[in-house]
């Protein structure tokens, strides 16, 4: 074994070694002045479904109903819009922010068999819910052959 591998072992080892916190301190993005309007964040989506439809569930903790924005487009499901900042105090002096603020959208393409028109939306305790009803399948069906 050279030299080199036994660097790369000695560095994984002292990593390994470390306290976690100096790990994960190296991290964390301290709050500035720089956090403004221009940044975006990403909700988390649940997709699940029933019988009769799809759901679609979006966390959106603190983001008014009048924010977001539920398009479908050439069978794409958009969910957009923006957490917007709270006013600060100018006597509070922020340490850490780790809520994350701005635009966003999520896409999501839906299956071939979704009754479009029939999109609903509602909105409870920070998270919407978006019902997206299937269409009914056919089964395959034996044709009889007349005579004629």
């Amino acid at each position: 074994m050279n030299i080199a591998s036994w660097d790369a072992i000695r560095e994984m080892d002292q990593l390994f070694s470390r306290p976690l916190g100096s790990f994960i301190g190296r991290w964390q993005r301290p709050a500035t002045d720089a956090d403004d309007e221009s940044s975006s964040w990403t909700p988390t989506l649940d997709v699940s479904e029933t019988d009769s439809e799809y759901l679609v569930r979006a966390d959106l903790p603190s983001v008014r109903k009048e924010d977001v924005s539920v398009m479908i487009d050439n069978d794409v499901l958009t969910i957009s819009g923006e957490r917007k900042f709270d006013k600060e105090e100018k006597s509070e002096k922020v340490h850490r922010r780790e809520s994350f603020r701005g635009m966003f959208s999520r896409s999501l393409s839906l299956p071939e068999n979704v009754h479009a028109s029939g999109v609903r939306a509602d909105s409870k305790d920070g998270v919407l819910t978006v019902h997206i009803p299937k269409t009914k399948v056919e089964r395959a069906k034996a044709i009889e052959i007349k005579v004629q």
